[in-house]
């Protein structure tokens, strides 16, 4: 097919479809879904791809250049294809499309549902368990500070006690020094537990303002009433707050409560960043950073206000931008967002004033977040190249996998595989497998078995560069593999000396030497260290698994409860062989 009749093709299917909502799928020449997007009207949109061509930018016309075909998905409304658009970016990873990171890279603070005692805990995922989480925060540390005022300024426990089993029991240093309330020592109902919950949701939605004068009047009622060491507690717990609060930048006047939106591209890329405006301080900031082939346009800009507000239980009043929308994204996201909040969410684009001045802070924010990850992303980049070089690659590896083989004797065997790309380790594509084909410590049958179980899948996307944590005969297994499967990639095993460090590369025949290039030397460390450290550690979750496990569990008709109430019963298995069967009969 050649360029003018591949473009006369996709016009007329563009052309042929409805004028409905939906998500279209772009596919390359192989089929692999490169660009996902959305539209009101399928029809419009997709054929404005192949119509006029000259009034695409750089970066949608090298999308368009790779395009052979489409797929569609109609939907109902477009607030539906938004969040289709979204799984399905999410499930693809479209080479054009921005990169949504999903939740699993920023952390939550939990709030448990259905207990009696409800705990708070710092988590990287959202499970469907019922609980309330509140965030995602921009990092661990910014979570946990919250998470420990939270704890100190309305005294909830931060011990390893099980509630209501160890009640009542010995305070501990905490109750001493006034950070918890002692639910413990059996001197707080849980009513009043409860209610103490009800002021740390407020507080972590970011109503400050409403919990301070709930612990104000709380404070002067206890001091009314000669309760004064309870108002002492609600007087800490103010202090806790404000300390909290006089850490933030203060932006505004203490009504204002907004999430602020601020871009900035250039020839390097694009980057976001969000300001978290909660009483006029600003709480939070966190950035996304995209490379400079993504297309980041009206509809990549929705989907990644989708992503962050699917994402979190609570939206603010207001929502600023730095820059003007045209009306149907502004409506399509007005009404995403009425129906996740519940009510009527505001956006406004300030002109002058304060939050004039506030956007064009946040896109100097983004400017510099964009030159430190450009420079870093430079530096790595330089080092493929150089690595690139020292193993005569016709191409600069952007995407690497590693792997290694981790066991406990002859015992769970376990091959572990890590993804590094664009100079970045992406735990997305992290890989353990269970090795079956060998039950010794043969690590050449093992290497061999996980090579041939990840080459056998074609769809999956195959990296630049394989690197083994072996020498020339983990190589040479791995090669046998590839010829049997007729796959072409570069492969070389990480060579480590007598101290079990990184000494030099080899294909398997020779050794090339790294340590003249110290940035290449720095990158195979690092990426030898870290499949190391996966595979062991999912190595020994199997075998601590296993360890727990009794061989009462491989009775049939008997489970973990079943056993674990026999061997209590009988306190070990000698006694449950010498048990007789009205013995076991027993056992409720």
């Amino acid at each position: 097919m050649n360029e003018k009749s591949r473009i006369e093709y996709l016009r007329e299917k563009a052309l042929a479809l409805p004028l409905c909502p939906g998500v279209y799928l772009m596919k390359d020449r192989g089929g692999r879904i490169i660009y996902v997007g959305k539209s009101r009207a399928l029809k419009n949109r997709v054929s404005s791809y192949f119509t006029d061509l000259d009034g695409h930018t750089v970066k949608t016309l090298a999308m368009i250049n790779r395009v052979y075909d489409f797929d569609v998905m109609l939907t109902d409304t477009e607030i539906e294809a938004l969040a289709l658009e979204n799984r399905l970016i999410k499930l693809h990873v479209p080479r054009f499309n921005i990169k949504l990171k999903d939740g699993k890279n920023y952390p939550y603070i939990r709030l448990s549902a259905g207990d009696e005692y409800p705990r708070l805990s710092v988590e990287r995922m959202r499970k469907s368990d019922g609980s309330r989480y509140f965030g995602p925060y921009s990092g661990t540390a910014v979570a946990y500070s919250i998470l420990n005022t939270a704890r100190k300024a309305f005294g909830i426990p931060d011990c390893k006690k099980i509630f209501p089993r160890d009640i009542p029991s010995k305070p501990c240093l905490n109750f001493q020094m006034k950070y918890c309330c002692g639910l413990c020592t059996g001197n707080v109902s849980p009513e009043e537990y409860s209610k103490r919950f009800e002021d740390v949701s407020s507080f972590l939605r970011g109503n400050l303002g409403r919990v301070r004068k709930n612990l104000r009047e709380k404070m002067e009622a206890a001091s009314e009433n000669l309760l004064f060491e309870a108002a002492a507690d609600y007087r800490d717990g103010i202090k806790q707050l404000e300390r909290l609060w006089d850490g933030q930048k203060v932006v505004g006047s203490p009504d204002n409560e907004y999430d602020l939106f601020s871009s900035f591209a250039d020839g390097s890329g694009t980057c976001v960043v969000i300001f978290i405006v909660r009483e006029g301080a600003l709480l939070d900031r966190r950035f996304f950073v995209f490379a400079p082939d993504r297309i980041f346009d009206g509809d990549a800009f929705q989907s990644l206000l989708y992503d962050v507000y699917a994402a979190r239980d609570y939206i603010p009043p207001e929502i600023i931008f730095d820059n003007s929308l045209p009306k149907p994204e502004k409506e399509l996201i007005c009404g995403f967002l009425k129906k996740k909040a519940g009510r009527n969410v505001e956006i406004r684009i300030p002109k002058q004033g304060n939050l004039r001045k506030l956007c064009n802070m946040a896109v100097e924010n983004c400017r510099e977040e964009l030159r430190k990850q450009t420079e870093a992303a430079g530096r790595s980049f330089t080092s493929l190249v150089h690595l690139a070089k020292l193993l005569l690659l016709e191409e600069v590896p952007e995407s690497i996998e590693a792997y290694d083989i981790s066991n406990f004797g002859n015992e769970n065997i376990t091959g572990g595989r890590i993804s590094f790309k664009e100079g970045k380790f992406d735990k997305r594509f992290y890989r353990t497998y269970s090795i079956s084909s060998t039950d010794t410590q043969d690590d050449y049958a093992a290497m061999s078995e996980m090579l041939r179980r990840r080459l056998s899948h074609p769809e999956d996307e195959l990296p630049d560069l394989i690197l083994l944590d072996g020498g020339k005969g983990h190589v040479s297994v791995v090669k046998d593999v590839m010829r049997a499967l007729d796959v072409q990639i570069p492969v070389f095993g990480m060579v480590k000396d007598d101290f079990h460090k990184t000494r030099a590369l080899t294909d398997g025949k020779d050794e090339i030497n790294i340590a003249s290039e110290r940035d290449v030397f720095m990158m195979i460390y690092r990426i030898q260290e870290e499949v190391h450290r996966f595979t062991v550690s999912k190595m020994s979750a199997a075998k601590r698994k296993a360890v727990r496990r009794s061989v009462l569990d491989d009775i049939k008709g008997i489970g973990p409860a079943k056993s674990k109430a026999i061997l209590h019963t009988f306190g070990g298995l000698a006694a449950v062989k010498n048990a007789t069967v009205e013995e076991l009969e027993t056992v409720k």
